[in-house]
């Protein structure tokens, strides 16, 4: 008997429809061949409590920390222990064991793990093989089931999710032991809980709150240009040359009300002369398919979906309504052969969201888009929908919103290029040099089907919009009245779940050394596809992050905490760094052991630094008051004829 283990009941469903008719039996489906499909409920075994390894460290103590088993348990479950014992007999009665779990890491070691509590013997272990399905239609479960392969060749995913699985326990048990009774010390009463990702997590937002609050707003200046003299009037923005250095900040923006001034009038109703014309073509391909990460930052700007909504949404599309493929992909790629399913997959598109029909019309299944690429891909692919089409079953609004975003993702790579010129000429106005810029726009491609959100069109360059003539070296034109444009600096933004997950998938940009930044700029950053959305979730919960419209900021909680924190916990560096060396594992770039070794004596170090500040104890502090604004005072005396002075040599 062929026993078929997957990760949940829908997948085993999914399985045994494949195969036609079938019975459901207590915990496992029959087959009409005499196989049978059974499931787990994700993890049927949890790591075992410090209490499970010695009955003292029930009690929390200091004296107890670090704790770092030798041997690890795993215990079954309280509310999975009947379906594990139906597994565990349906395992021994199996002549043929298919892992079913999902295609990734995690899908890989909860089956795995499974199949080490029932001590399977070595021969049937080496036997076992792995069925991948990214698609749960009957059509793709059959062509997934002809391409079996040995399990064994996926021991490098189970072992990177191992070590995940335990270096979590490691961190997350000693840290928020040791954090917690040194909070109590300091009269805090509840738990302090410090995780391997959590963590730095909220020390991103507590960072960026400090920011927004500490920012001083200082005023800078541009002059503008508007020139006649072709066939139509257009406008060109000064460029201060390198002796205007003084009065500019880090960058390059012009502090000196004056010197502005100064430019102003200097290049007012004056004679100007074009000392360059450019125009590069330039290419914009659509972007790839989703990715879960790409698809939660994206809902999240349009929509303002959670990144938990996002998954638990997507968890029904795929299980329960079939119409798109595996959602915890951290890949935007396709495989080559899945190409030829694009024709039946349009289809379904515009069965399932007939709004989309006039561009499931205009695409072009003849080109084929960087997205197919067999290289990028490993246990799955980008996220795209079926070649189901729904029959009678509804979609909620949510299920609805997010179908279409992904089949117009796919539809996206059936189109050309947005082609477009890069207009730019510069101009020298009574030796001021001034820069004007267009973009000619040749071909919208994809783009005659892309709706910027309003927030988008009102961010584009107003300067780029406009269009600029014909003009030649040497062509002279008029200048009429400069116009001083008087800005502020701006401090950065509150985060919004759209913001923050691309913080946490892009964790490179947060991490100040250079050659931490360099390895890290090719990793998955903080979490994992599946993970992300929960970790959001989880500092929620427990009162470290709380939402103020779209905008998520820390708790006075949080706060405190972080800043009561070593920044070796809080800054992102060490987990992205941990997080890199997971995804080596599964590479077989690095392995398990050298993993774990270095690990340990990191525990024992934070556990021995940790320290909470009295000030834990004292979190309804009010908050600090927005940002303030300065303005920086005109120049006077000697210093406005020096500035004087400087202008007459570079304007």
């Amino acid at each position: 008997m062929r026993l078929y283990i997957a990760e949940k009941p829908s997948m085993a469903r999914a399985i045994a429809d494949a195969f036609g008719a079938h019975q459901k039996q207590q915990g496992y489906l029959q087959l009409a061949n005499g196989d049978k499909v059974s499931w787990c409920l994700g993890h049927l075994l949890e790591q075992a409590e410090p209490e499970a390894y010695d009955p003292l460290f029930k009690s929390w103590r200091l004296e107890h920390l670090p704790i770092v088993p030798d041997q690890w348990k795993l215990i079954p479950k309280a509310q999975s222990k009947a379906q594990l014992k139906v597994l565990t007999q349906l395992i021994k009665e199996a002549t043929e064991l298919v892992h079913a779990g999902d295609p990734d890491r995690e899908g890989q070691l909860l089956v795995d793990e499974v199949l080490q509590h029932t001590k399977v013997s070595q021969t049937k272990l080496r036997q076992t093989k792995r069925l991948l399905l990214n698609d749960l239609t009957p059509a793709a479960v059959r062509l997934a089931l002809q391409q079996l392969k040995l399990n064994a060749e996926f021991a490098p995913l189970s072992q990177s999710a191992l070590a995940r699985s335990r270096a979590d326990w490691l961190y997350g048990i000693n840290l928020t032991r040791a954090y917690t009774l040194h909070g109590q010390k300091q009269g805090y009463k509840g738990v302090l809980s410090v995780g391997r990702v959590q963590t730095p997590v909220l020390g991103l937002v507590v960072q960026r709150d400090l920011q927004i609050e500490n920012f001083v707003s200082r005023d800078f200046y541009q002059v503008k240009a508007h020139l006649s003299g072709a066939d139509w009037p257009f406008t060109a923005i000064w460029q201060p040359s390198e002796a205007c250095a003084p009065y500019q900040d880090e960058e390059g923006r012009v502090m000196n009300k004056e010197l502005a001034e100064l430019v102003q009038r200097k290049t007012s109703f004056q004679t100007a002369v074009v000392e360059q014309v450019q125009q590069l073509p330039k290419k914009q391909y659509a972007p790839l398919p989703f990715s879960l990460s790409a698809l939660q930052i994206e809902a999240a700007k349009l929509y303002g979906m959670t990144a938990q909504q996002v998954l638990d949404t997507c968890q029904q599309l795929y299980e329960r309504h079939q119409l798109i493929t595996y959602p915890r992909s951290d890949c935007r790629h396709l495989p080559e052969q899945q190409f030829s399913q694009s024709a039946a997959v349009c289809r379904a598109i515009v069965a399932n969201s007939p709004e989309l029909a006039e561009m499931q019309q205009q695409a072009n299944l003849s080109l084929r888009s960087k997205a197919w690429d067999d290289s990028k891909i490993t246990a799955h692919h980008a996220i795209i929908p079926t070649d189901k089409a729904l029959k009678s079953a509804s979609l909620t609004s949510g299920e609805a919103q997010l179908y279409w975003l992904i089949a117009r993702q796919f539809l996206w790579q059936f189109f050309p290029p947005y082609c477009y010129l890069e207009q730019q000429a510069l101009v020298k106005i009574a030796g001021g040099l001034f820069k004007a810029q267009a973009r000619l726009v040749q071909s919208l491609g994809w783009k005659a089907f892309y709706k910027a959100s309003q927030k988008d069109e009102q961010e584009e360059d107003t300067d780029e919009q406009q269009s600029l003539p014909p003009l030649t070296k040497g062509q002279q034109l008029q200048s009429g009245q400069s116009e001083l444009l008087a800005k502020q600096t701006q401090p950065p933004a509150y985060f919004t779940d759209a913001t923050l997950l691309a913080a946490m998938t892009g964790i490179s940009r947060f991490v100040t050394d250079p050659e931490l930044k360099r390895i890290l700029k090719e990793t998955a950053g903080l979490g994992t596809e599946a993970t992300r959305a929960g970790i959001l979730e989880l500092l929620f919960k427990r009162g470290y992050l709380q939402r103020q419209g779209k905008q998520i900021r820390a708790s006075q909680l949080g706060r405190v905490f972080i800043q009561s924190l070593p920044q070796r916990i809080t800054a992102p560096d060490l987990t992205a760094l941990w997080e890199a060396q997971l995804e080596q594992i599964c590479h077989q770039q690095q392995d398990y052991p050298h993993f774990m070794a270095q690990l340990q004596p990191e525990i024992c170090n934070l556990v021995q630094q940790a320290r909470v500040s009295a000030e834990i104890a004292r979190t309804a502090a009010p908050q600090k008051p927005g940002y303030k604004k300065k303005r920086r005072q005109p120049a006077a005396g000697a210093q406005a004829k020096t500035v004087r002075k400087r202008v007459n040599k570079i304007a």
